[in-house]
């Protein structure tokens, strides 16, 4: 009895031993997962923590952001403002410091531009163009400067634009700014030419690479009072007057919007990546000392200045404006700048050529044979230009299957030389220096003359007859793009006729096929068309003896024929 009970009690024990055991690992294990429950809440609590900062941080930022937004737009509206009216202050300062050096006599009179264009600060908006299309860019690298006027025969405005649009690449239309400056003050005029502008390249205005501006008419002096020097008559010195002032109110408007400005004319055609080739160039100078880079030999086209040089230039160009030459005044800026007078010539030359540097091969050619001088002829062509003559490129391709062209390549650009039926050529026309007809025909270079009239033409005479396949006749080329013929007509004269008693010369089987046929005899078998004529010929006119190309109507423009190819019929 005593040892069950003793058994129980023992037993008992070891149950209670082993409950309180298990209760207390139970309790353990709750305690430990309330330590991991805790710790990662407190976890999840600093990173909330860590957001809400980070979040307060970035709204704090966006304010700072939208602050410095605003300010940017501000220094960006003052831009404008400023470079549109070409610091609109300016008047104010000029009649002040005016005032100062005529009622201070204590003051020393401090000369200004007034001085030589003192009729600028009698107009509020004297420096404000008068007529304004941009898209207000700055920044760029380059900023081109193209003025244009009204000319009483022909405009290469379109034709220079072309060019140079075409010669940039994407990347370069967002880092440059061509502006348009119509120096003309009659603003139905400036609009109409703007709105040319606008239609023809509408994407290049709208996406601001092109500006168009106009001066006003009080930034002009009486241009009809100026005293004549060099023997020059009193027309040209207005013209060049006034070409000095356009040049200045151009400069002083680019001058802000971009690092480096060139100066072109409105009668050019540019080689393609011109504008990475002048930025290039700009950029590998050693010295900071040079004045002007050149890509042209000519004038004043392919001119490029530091933009920070433009003040010094253009003070100078006003202060002389009505004594000389703006090419002239160019080169006495450098004079001022480098040459010694007491060393010889030689020296003061190669001083200037340190600060005046040329790049070759040119990158622009003059293209206008009428100058913006009435009356004036110019045949200016720059003999370093870097001939990339993209039509003769488009002909040099296989015009026809079969056909017997041979290349080859003459002052850099590759000409064709066709194996034209063999002929006797003549022409009305007179021909410009070595650029003959019979060169022409032979594909050794292009047929250059000049103006035509009613009745001019350019006849081949077949020796012998040849029966005429097909023809094509080129006329104008990229470097003058005007040049072209226009009512034009291309006629045959068939080797067998008999004579009818109205005195028109036909075959049988011409009269059945009804030809135009003028009254000596030859048949219209094509006319020119935006400066080409490219035709097949009618088999039933036969044999053909002479083919000729006649003038209609007298021309504004002289005329080029880049290529003349006559295919004869294959023998069968």
């Amino acid at each position: 009895m005593g040892l069950r009970s003793s058994g129980k009690l023992l037993l008992f024990c070891v149950a209670f031993a082993c409950f309180s055991l298990l209760l207390l690992q139970s309790r353990t294990g709750d305690d430990q997962s309330e330590i991991v429950v805790h710790g990662y809440s407190r976890r999840l609590e600093e990173l909330q923590a860590r957001l809400q900062n980070t979040e307060r941080q970035n709204e704090a930022r966006a304010v700072e952001l939208f602050h410095l937004q605003q300010q940017v737009a501000k220094v960006q509206e003052m831009q404008r403002n400023t470079s549109v009216e070409i610091d609109t202050s300016a008047n104010w300062r000029w009649r002040q410091l005016e005032h100062q050096n005529n009622t201070d006599s204590k003051s020393l009179r401090l000369p200004s531009v007034l001085h030589y264009m003192p009729h600028v600060a009698a107009k509020e908006n004297s420096l404000k163009p008068a007529f304004h299309l941009s898209q207000n860019v700055s920044g760029v690298s380059i900023v081109i400067g193209i003025p244009t006027i009204k000319r009483d025969i022909e405009s290469y405005l379109m034709d220079t634009l072309k060019s140079l649009v075409d010669g940039l690449s994407q990347d370069e239309k967002m880092d440059c700014l061509i502006v348009v400056f119509i120096a003309e003050v009659d603003l139905d005029y400036v609009k109409r030419e703007a709105t040319k502008i606008r239609e023809r390249f509408s994407a290049e205005v709208d996406s601001g690479l092109i500006d168009i501006i106009s001066p006003p008419e009080t930034y002009y002096p009486d241009l009809n009072n100026l005293r004549e020097t060099f023997g020059d008559p009193a027309e040209r010195v207005k013209w060049r007057t006034k070409q000095n002032l356009d040049f200045s109110f151009l400069m002083m408007y680019a001058r802000v919007r971009g690092m480096y400005y060139v100066q072109l004319e409105d009668d050019i055609v540019a080689v393609p990546g011109y504008l990475t080739t002048m930025k290039n160039f700009a950029l590998q100078q050693h010295s900071k000392d040079w004045l002007l880079l050149e890509f042209s030999q000519l004038g004043f086209i392919g001119k490029l200045f530091k933009s920070s040089d433009l003040n010094l230039v253009v003070e100078f160009f006003l202060m002389f404006h009505k004594e000389k030459p703006i090419d002239w005044l160019l080169d006495h800026i450098l004079y001022v700048k480098v040459c010694n007078p007491e060393k010889d010539t030689k020296h003061c030359s190669r001083q200037k050529a340190a600060y005046r540097l040329r790049y070759k091969p040119s990158l622009f050619q003059h293209i206008g044979l009428h100058s913006s001088l009435k009356g004036k002829v110019q045949k200016l062509k720059d003999r370093d230009f870097k001939k990339v003559d993209l039509q003769l490129a488009q002909r040099h391709r296989i015009w026809r299957g079969g056909n017997k062209d041979r290349d080859f390549r003459k002052g850099g650009m590759k000409l064709s030389q066709h194996l034209n039926p063999n002929a006797e050529v003549s022409s009305t026309i007179h021909h410009y220096m070595k650029y003959t007809l019979m060169k022409a025909y032979r594909g050794e270079d292009i047929f250059w003359g000049t103006t035509p009239k009613a009745g001019d033409y350019i006849r081949f005479h077949f020796v012998p007859a040849v029966v005429i396949e097909e023809f094509r006749f080129i006329s104008s080329n990229s470097e003058n793009p005007g040049d072209k013929f226009y009512d034009t007509t291309v006629e045959v004269l068939p080797s067998y006729h008999k004579e009818k008693k109205d005195g028109v010369l036909e075959t049988k089987e011409q009269a059945e096929a009804n030809f135009t046929t003028t009254e000596d005899g030859f048949i219209e078998v094509g006319k020119f068309v935006d400066g080409k004529c490219v035709e097949h010929v009618d088999p039933r006119i036969g044999e053909v003896q002479e083919m000729r190309l006649r003038v209609l109507s007298e021309s504004k423009n002289w005329v080029i024929l880049s290529d003349i190819h006559i295919v004869p019929a294959a023998k069968r």
